[in-house]
């Protein structure tokens, strides 16, 4: 029996590894490695130089490849033709979604795994909380924060962690967003839920005792129940400000408060991390190019001393308006550091792509990094040189907010909290690194090792020539 028993899951596992290596064997799939079964490449992508990964690959098999990345089969595409098909020109055929462990831990009803009326109902309402109007009215709200922020460092006896400074920031910058101003509170339990969270996003969605993906689910859970205490207490109070307040206000009550909660947990993902990972990578590429930042400490001294001859009036919208050395600063590092190095789509159906196959259910990435890092488009990729964006570049070369219909809402908020940021950090303090400068570490997004620790000093106001 023991002998028969074995047999039988021998043959399984056979079977089980010739569909592995011969997935749609009478279709022309593209080139490429599905690593091991379930696991795939999974590891080798989160846990090295993802510039490594990508161009090893390209390198072999070409701009457009087969690879297998946390519990799903995917095609991974590196030409902006290509991108521009998957984003735009045919984005019906590929619908928008993530690995089954961030669409579980953030929640199935976010805006960004969805398409059709239910994406469009949400979309407006999202836009709305990003309008121009509403951008321009959150100037002060988030020179609060980082104002708040800044001080906070001035009596540190110990190196700052940059990461987790960033991260303290963009949470409470993107709370302005979803709340409107207004304080609850739980919004502290929030943030340090949501910091335990996200370490599941990058699991296998293995939901047992013990594992990564378990224990954010747990997390999850009691986050909801806060988020839920929130929501009941502003439906009694008709809704209040922000995204919460006009997703609350939807007539014939459109939306569930499941819904609400998973949409709220989605703008603090999409707002949280990212953000902060482009900040430390900011002061990172900032100290390493002395004269750049000593370049861009002019322009905004010069931005200063036009608030003091004002009145010492605070930052406005227009004022971040004239930061033009500044915001290409910003670009530059959006392109060099590729926080997002890739999006995932999904084909609804067997898909013809420069002469492959995609099969229906495969997850296809645009790789933004590898765009970002071709020389084609780019000259000289890995030299750090804003000057590149007094051109504008070529269209679906340059992608750090996405493109399409998918693409980000929030994009000038996160460019303007950056730049509000920036303005008070570089006119009235100095940083400079500690430890390994040129150190990387991975998981998921790269991050200077230890997440940049700097040592900070207000700066003397003769330091800045103008």
């Amino acid at each position: 029996m023991m002998i028969l028993l074995v047999a039988v899951v021998a043959l399984a596992a056979a079977g089980i590894l010739f569909r592995w290596c011969e997935p749609g064997s009478n279709r022309r799939l593209p080139p490429g490695s599905m690593g091991w079964p379930y696991i795939g490449e999974t590891l080798k992508l989160y846990t090295q130089n993802p510039n490594f990964f990508f161009a090893t690959r390209r390198k072999r098999y070409g701009n457009i490849f087969k690879s297998h990345i946390l519990g799903c089969p995917c095609v991974m595409i590196s030409s902006p033709e290509a991108a521009k098909m998957v984003l735009a020109s045919k984005a019906h055929l590929f619908k928008p979604t993530y690995p089954q462990s961030k669409e579980r831990l953030i929640g199935p009803a976010a805006l960004f795994f969805h398409h059709g009326h239910y994406h469009s109902l949400l979309r407006r309402l999202v836009a709305a909380s990003f309008s121009p109007s509403a951008v321009r009215g959150s100037v002060a709200a988030v020179q609060t924060i980082a104002l708040k922020l800044l001080s906070s460092w001035e009596h540190a006896t110990s190196p700052i962690c940059t990461l987790q400074e960033m991260k303290k920031y963009a949470f409470e910058v993107a709370m302005i967003s979803v709340l409107g101003g207004e304080v609850e509170a739980e919004t502290e339990g929030i943030r340090c839920l949501y910091g335990e969270l996200e370490k599941g996003y990058n699991s296998m969605a293995v939901d047992i005792p013990g594992s990564p993906f378990y224990k954010a689910m747990r997390v999850r859970k009691a986050l909801n129940e806060r988020l839920m205490r929130i929501i009941e207490r502003r439906r009694e109070n008709g809704g209040g400000g922000g995204l919460l307040g006009n997703m609350l206000r939807m007539e014939a009550a459109e939306l569930r408060d499941s819904e609400i909660a998973d949409n709220v947990i989605g703008v603090i993902f999409a707002a949280h991390d990212t953000t902060a990972t482009v900040l430390t990578w900011l002061l990172k590429y900032l100290h390493d190019n002395p004269n750049l930042l000593q370049a861009v400490a002019v322009e905004q001294e010069g931005i200063r001393r036009k608030l003091q001859v004002e009145g010492e009036r605070g930052l406005t919208w227009d004022d971040t308006r004239d930061m033009l050395l500044t915001s290409r600063v910003i670009q530059e590092t959006l392109r060099s550091a590729s926080i997002v190095s890739f999006t995932f789509r999904e084909a609804v159906e067997d898909v013809e792509l420069q002469g492959y196959v995609i099969p229906k259910g495969w997850k296809v990435l645009p790789l933004f990094r590898s765009i970002h890092h071709t020389s084609d488009f780019f000259p000289h990729p890995h030299k750090f040189d804003p000057s590149r964006f007094e051109v504008s570049p070529r269209p679906y070369t340059y992608m750090p907010f996405g493109n399409g219909v998918h693409s980000c809402p929030g994009s000038e908020f996160a460019k303007l909290e950056m730049l509000v940021l920036l303005h008070h950090l570089i006119t009235f303090y100095r940083w400079r690194v500690i430890g390994e400068e040129d150190a990387i570490q991975y998981g998921p997004f790269p991050v200077p090792k230890g997440g940049l620790l700097i040592q900070v000093t207000q700066r003397r106001r003769e330091s800045i020539s103008i």
